[in-house]
Parts: structure tokens; C-alpha cells; sequence
């Protein structure tokens, strides 16, 4: 039987205690060895038989640790991703990336140097209503595409006190959830023309951006991306609009809160979304037809059984380094259309 990848988990904060941890510990062939942490007793709470290292450094210099998982503050991602995979790690990165694209060309070229697994955590792609858009569109039932919105709203009125809400560089909703709807616009039409960003901040004593509104030009095509922390009734997850009908999807994947109910999957019905799409069809006659259509599950698990593959067997990179590169150049593009006030031509240099 071939012996288990031993993971070390750098820091225990929301993404670790929510996402990370309980997801590894599901995955046969994945063990939680150890956890850097400076709330020892949290670790040990939650996960009494993974070691409690005090810093990162002291994590990653474990001669039994296989793969790194870098899930602290956004602007020490860089630094502790490199510091792995110089000590021989495979390492897997919470989304963003980076704070810049230099830190992320950086890191994909030490891993390639390395000759180390380097992958982002860009875990929304199996969100169950992601999938069953994806579906739906491979599908072509709407016909040619015209307009996506895809909307990731709360109601957050009060700042909590954070990294993520500090005004720090790599806080604030564009760097939290935009390397989300970036991801997942990406996957599904690739590189756009141009971008341009609009953002506020709207709460009170807020430091960081809480609102956003991103426009993604292809052709005929607009995506738009939106977020916001004060939308107390909420637009539709998903809209669509195509030459021959129209998707709606309201609701978010349920994965988040079954995970901070404490809730691992394979848990009974794990992933099972009970918010339908909405499908309005035309038909030759260009009379109209409503129906449902039941979310595929979402299942975040398939990530991380991709690293132990992507490891162990060789498989592909459930998300290779390049892309979520190509996530990052969006958000740099988007910080200076925003501060700037204009669209930005998205020109990126080919691969190679």
C-alpha cells in the first residue's frame, strides 16, 4: 500500500479551519500531519492528532512533510509558497495567487526549477451551480451568449476586525472574491478584450473595498462580475441571457455552510444544491417555455483528490499555476481601471 502524502496546513484561520483542513482530512491518501498556528489550543481542538507547529518556517523544515498548503494572510503567500518549494515541497496556494503578477511568474518558474507541484486553490469551480451552468452551456440550450452576470452578494454591514478588511495591500472584496468570479468567467469563455472596474467602499468605518462591479468585454459578450458586503436581499446568483433563452440561478452552493456547520463530506446529500436553475426557452416559434432544471452536487473534494493524483500518478493539475496567473493579471488590471477610471485592454503576453 503506498504510504499517505503527509500535508502541513500554514495557519488556521477561516480558509484553514473551514476549507483546507476538513477537505484533506476527506481525502484518502491525504494526511493532516501538522498545522502552524499561534492558537495551539484551536488546532488541537479540531484536530487532536495533527503536531502544532509555532511559525511556518518551523512547518515547512519538517523532513516529513510532503505537501505545503499556504492558507495565511494574502501578502505572505508569495514569500511562504517560495520558502516551500526551495525546501522540496509540493505546494498548493489559497486563492489569490499573489499580491502581483511578478510575485506569481516568480513561483511558477521556481516550481518549474523546483520541479515541485505549485497549484492555486481555486475551489468554486465545483460549486454545484458553477457545474450546472457549465453544463447548461455546453449544452447550447440558450444559443449564443449574450450577457453573464454572476453575482457572489452578502449582508455584511459590520467590518470585522481582520487582514481581509484591513486596507492592507491584497485585502478588500476584489482580492477576496473577484479571483473567484475571474476563475470561473475564465473557464468558461476564456480571456476577454478589455476589463473595467468600478469599486466602493460603502460600509460604514469600512478600509478595505466592499463593493465591486467588474465588465468584461468578448465581442457581442458581457460578463459582468459583482460582489458586495450590503445587499440585504439578494439578485440572482447566476443570470444568462442567450439568442434563445435566458438561465437564472438564485442561491449559493450550499458547501461553505455545510462545512461551518461541521458538517465533511461524504456526508449524506454533500453538495446537493435545493435552489433549481430557471430556464426560459424560445422555441422555433419564438414562443416561450419555462422549466426547471435540478443543480448538479458541488464537490470541493474533487480538488484536492486532483493534488493527490496530480502527485502521486502524474494527472493533470486540477488547477495549473498558469492560470490562476492569468486570474492575477485580471486583478492587477482591474486595480488600475479602477484607480484610474477607464478600460484596460487586456493584452497579455502568450505562454512560453
Amino acid at each position: 500500500m503506498t504510504a499517505p502524502l503527509n500535508v502541513g496546513l500554514l495557519g488556521f484561520g477561516y480558509a484553514s479551519a473551514t476549507f483546507h483542513a476538513p477537505l484533506i482530512a476527506a481525502i484518502p491518501g491525504l494526511q493532516l500531519t501538522a498545522i502552524s498556528s499561534s492558537r495551539p489550543q484551536d488546532v488541537h481542538a479540531a484536530w487532536p492528532n495533527a503536531t502544532v507547529c509555532e511559525t511556518p518556517e518551523q512547518l515547512i523544515a519538517r523532513a516529513d512533510i510532503d505537501l505545503v498548503v499556504v492558507a495565511t494572510p494574502n501578502n505572505t503567500h508569495a514569500p511562504l509558497a517560495a520558502q516551500a518549494l526551495m525546501a522540496g515541497k509540493h505546494v498548493v496556494v489559497d486563492k489569490p495567487f499573489t499580491l502581483n503578477v511578478r510575485e506569481a511568474r516568480d513561483l511558477i518558474a521556481l516550481a518549474q526549477q523546483q520541479q515541485r507541484l505549485l497549484s492555486v486553490f481555486h475551489n468554486r469551480r465545483w460549486d454545484g451551480d458553477f457545474l450546472s451552468v457549465q453544463a447548461a452551456l455546453g449544452r447550447a440550450e440558450l444559443g449564443r451568449i449574450v450577457h453573464f452576470e454572476s453575482h457572489f452578494d452578502r449582508y455584511r454591514p459590520v467590518v470585522p476586525q481582520r487582514w481581509r478588511d484591513s486596507g492592507e495591500p491584497g485585502s478588500g472584496l476584489w482580492f477576496d472574491l473577484g479571483p473567484h468570479l475571474l476563475d470561473q468567467a475564465l473557464q468558461l469563455f476564456g480571456l476577454p478584450q478589455t476589463l473595467s472596474l468600478d469599486w466602493a467602499r460603502q460600509r460604514d468605518n469600512s478600509r478595505a473595498d466592499d463593493w465591486f462591479h467588474a465588465l468584461l468585454h468578448y465581442d457581442s459578450l458581457r460578463v459582468v462580475l459583482h460582489a458586495s458586503a450590503l445587499t440585504a436581499h439578494v439578485a440572482p446568483r447566476f443570470t444568462v441571457h442567450g439568442t434563445r433563452g435566458s438561465l437564472l440561478k438564485w442561491g449559493l452552493d450550499t458547501q461553505e455552510t455545510a462545512l461551518k456547520a461541521g458538517l465533511r463530506p461524504p456526508h449524506a446529500d454533500w453538495g446537493m444544491d435545493p435552489n433549481p436553475l430557471l430556464l426560459t426557452l424560445a422555441g422555433d416559434d419564438q414562443t416561450l417555455t419555462q422549466r426547471t432544471s435540478a443543480c448538479l452536487p458541488g464537490d470541493y473534494t474533487r480538488y484536492y483528490t486532483g493534488i493527490r493524483d496530480a502527485v502521486r500518478l502524474g494527472s493533470p493539475n486540477p488547477v495549473p499555476p498558469e492560470e490562476a496567473l492569468h486570474v492575477m493579471e485580471l486583478i492587477a488590471l482591474g486595480l488600475v481601471s479602477a484607480q484610474e477610471g477607464r478600460r484596460m485592454t487586456v493584452d497579455l503576453p502568450s505562454e512560453g
